[in-house]
């Protein structure tokens, strides 16, 4: 974690009230929810989109009261939209813990997610931030399609890379860039600011889920194999489209059949693992993912040097570079 310090030591003060704050948003009068929101809490994480809130705030001005609404609010948001994916999934482990789908069933989960949103809701209202509001609805919105978008095209097998940057900027990337315009908004930046921090996050974004496509064929663990979560939820992702695009048609038939019929066990994804390796996936999607982070990098350029800039640099590096 000792990166993740350097790169938050400009905002460190207020990332540290920022917890504070946002402990305080979640807490009820009713003694379980208090219970399974302490819970929550201990599982934060790194905590990655509040710090592109307070970064952005400060490379373009100052950190406002309305910089905390904004971190806060995003962050209730996620936490709501991780509870529920432990649900659908039946996921019964998060960061190493135990979720709160296993522990208080699925059931509490939801109304714990929904929970979360409506706290976020009422954060922003109570704070007349009606705007800001606006910005992270919308990035909710686009992350339901998103998610529906992708299941709609896994059902069909059928899913083009325009389709899957489709899926991954309404999933990933629109929630990166509330972040970042939503911290433009919080310091009264101008539009064309605004739109430009929107930008900025959706490249973000982008390259931060290619990263995490391709962590589904690097070697982990003690085994030293792929993990293959994605294959074994049959989800067409980057280095996996543009092997399929780029192998003769009965080659490419007996892969969509092999993903199509059954279960997908080790055999399989070790099959489409080596296929995808042989087509140059891997190698194609590594150039996607720095190709996005190279447009990011090219609009923070456009900002005068600060420690926050280069916090911000440090930590689209970090997007490409992490290890889980």
């Amino acid at each position: 974690m000792g990166k993740l310090d350097d790169i938050r030591r400009p905002v460190a003060e207020e990332m540290k009230v920022f917890q504070k704050r946002f402990k305080s948003s979640v807490h009820s009068d009713v003694a379980l929810l208090n219970i399974i929101t302490s819970y929550t809490l201990r599982q934060k994480g790194k905590q990655i989109r509040p710090l592109f809130v307070f970064l952005t705030s400060k490379m373009l001005g100052g950190i406002t009261e309305s910089t905390y609404t904004a971190a806060s609010l995003i962050e209730l948001l996620h936490t709501a939209t991780l509870i529920h994916d432990d649900v659908v999934d039946e996921s019964y482990e998060r960061r190493g813990l135990f979720s709160i789908n296993a522990l208080w069933k699925s059931k509490t989960s939801v109304l714990l997610g929904d929970y979360f949103l409506s706290r976020g809701l009422l954060l922003a209202v109570e704070n007349n931030d009606h705007e800001l509001l606006n910005i992270v609805s919308h990035s909710m919105k686009e992350m339901v399609e998103g998610e529906l978008l992708q299941l709609q095209k896994t059902r069909s097998l059928n899913i083009t890379i325009e389709d899957y940057y489709e899926v991954i900027r309404k999933k990933t990337a629109t929630l990166i860039a509330s972040c970042t315009s939503g911290a433009a908004k919080s310091v009264g930046a101008k539009k064309e600011v605004i739109d430009q921090m929107y930008d900025l996050g959706i490249n973000i974004g982008i390259s931060f889920q290619i990263k995490d496509d391709l962590f589904d064929y690097q070697e982990r663990g003690k085994i030293g194999k792929p993990t293959g979560n994605d294959l074994r939820e049959k989800k067409f992702t980057l280095p996996l489209i543009y092997s399929l695009d780029n192998s003769e048609k009965k080659e490419r038939k007996s892969i969509l059949r092999l993903i199509g019929n059954g279960t997908m066990g080790n055999e399989k994804i070790d099959h489409i693992v080596k296929f995808v390796k042989s087509k140059g996936g891997l190698e194609y999607a590594e150039k996607m993912m720095l190709e996005y982070k190279g447009k990011a990098e090219d609009i923070l350029y456009q900002y005068p040097e600060s420690e926050a800039r280069q916090s911000l640099f440090d930590l689209v590096q970090y997007t490409v570079d992490r290890t889980k």
